[in-house]
């Protein structure tokens, strides 16, 4: 299996009735050239993230990853009331076995903890979530 096969469990755009799910392997450019993807998650990535990576090809985990509170591209999702659903490693118990757990958090709270903590507690960034309504504000 190459590395993009395995990564396609990761890519996926989903739709409930207040909110659009994607998944954080994608990169920006894979979304843009994406059948799927609204044309309004399109025209966000062109004017308000792709200015600010410079020429990047950043996957979706990899931005957020590192994201830090500031940035117009960190303003643009804040706005659109993003949450980030990752895996972190927990151990419960002093024999327990280390194990992953899911965890949903908003876009600000999830920017705080710094990225040499996400890497010690081994997360792993799955999707965002975002607000459909506030996307049609935009």
């Amino acid at each position: 299996m190459t590395g993009h096969e395995e990564n396609r469990d990761y890519k996926y755009i989903m739709q409930e009735l207040s909110t659009l799910y994607i998944g954080a392997k994608y990169t920006y450019e894979e979304l843009i050239a994406e059948e799927e993807v609204p044309f309004k998650i399109k025209s966000l990535i062109n004017t308000y993230v792709k200015p600010e990576l410079e020429g990047e090809n950043l996957s979706i985990e990899s931005h957020f990853y590192y994201m830090d509170g500031s940035g117009f591209a960190y303003q643009t999702f804040l706005q659109l009331k993003t949450r980030v659903r990752f895996s972190i490693l927990q151990t419960k118990g002093k024999n327990a076995q280390a194990s992953y757990v899911t965890k949903v958090m908003k876009l600000q709270d999830f920017v705080k903890i710094p990225p040499k903590e996400k890497e010690e507690q081994g997360v792993m960034i799955q999707e965002i979530g975002m607000s459909k309504l506030a996307l049609m504000t935009l």
